[in-house]
């Protein structure tokens, strides 16, 4: 009698919701697997289309010779391509010495169209100046206790602080941390209000757009000198102004060229070289 072939026993179904755990246990799973790391100095992919604008405008941008200022400011709007409002800085490579401290070139200068973004100022101040400064807009007003602040709570949620004079004794206790970020009350960069000066007209001029530069170790100035979507005579009184303003805090001891040249660029822009 031949053998009888049995039928394999049927299987049993999942309780409910079974299938459900089993997906969601798959999805973790893969979840938990590592990720690929980015490797360090190597940018990210950048796809056809991307790649062919920047070598586009790299083009352009070579070929271009210096340009006066208002034909700058046209190309340099011509390459936008962010969707956000980009900032406009000049660069300035300037005929120093860096080595030299007496060639140190250091300053501020209220730009006569502002910035364009809201300057958040500190004030170390006591007295009759913290109610002036408070009136004048400071985002934040004190002294012993903002020194404090800065120092143990590494407090430093501001773009600008400013000090009156009799506070210079306690803020220089903050060189080490305002210093390296650029933030240090000096008197060349106007941000040190001398006794009997008016506190509240410092704040005034740094919250509507006064802008402070300072020489690197490779002899350039940078700075921001408004939005690409301010108009075009804006833009120009602001360049101008700032310009006009390095040089003439040209030091005594330069001789020949100040001025060796000036780029104009924006957040996400190549420079465009502008006629001196």
């Amino acid at each position: 009698m031949a053998d009888e072939v049995k039928a394999p026993a049927p299987a049993t179904p999942a309780p409910a919701g079974q299938e459900t755990i089993s997906a969601a246990k798959a999805i973790a799973t893969a979840d938990d697997k590592p990720k690929r790391k980015k490797t360090p100095g190597k940018s990210p992919h950048v796809g056809k289309k991307l790649r062919n604008s920047r070598k586009n405008t790299e083009q352009k941008v070579r070929a271009l010779a210096v340009l006066p200022i208002r034909q700058a400011i046209t190309m340099l709007k011509s390459f936008k391509r962010a969707k956000f409002d980009e900032t406009v800085e000049v660069h300035m490579n300037l005929g120093i010495d860096s080595t030299q401290s007496d060639q140190m070139v250091r300053g501020s200068v209220a730009l006569p169209n502002g910035i364009g973004k809201a300057v958040r100022v500190a004030v170390f101040c006591q007295g009759d100046n913290v109610a002036r400064a408070k009136a004048a807009g400071a985002d934040f007003v004190g002294g012993t206790d903002l020194v404090e602040k800065v120092q143990k709570e590494g407090f430093l949620d501001f773009d600008v602080a400013i000090a009156s004079q009799d506070m210079m004794g306690l803020v220089s206790r903050l060189g080490k941390i305002l210093g390296p970020r650029g933030l240090m009350p000096t008197p060349k960069a106007g941000t040190v209000v001398a006794a009997g000066a008016d506190v509240g007209a410092a704040v005034r001029e740094f919250k509507a757009g006064k802008v402070e530069y300072r020489s690197d170790k490779t002899g350039q100035i940078h700075a921001g000198v408004g939005k690409l979507s301010f108009d075009d005579a804006k833009l120009v009184e602001n360049i101008t102004t700032f310009v006009e303003t390095v040089r003439a805090a040209k030091p005594s001891g330069i001789r020949g060229n100040f001025i060796n040249g000036i780029v104009i660029s924006a957040t996400m822009m190549p420079g465009v070289r502008m006629s001196v």
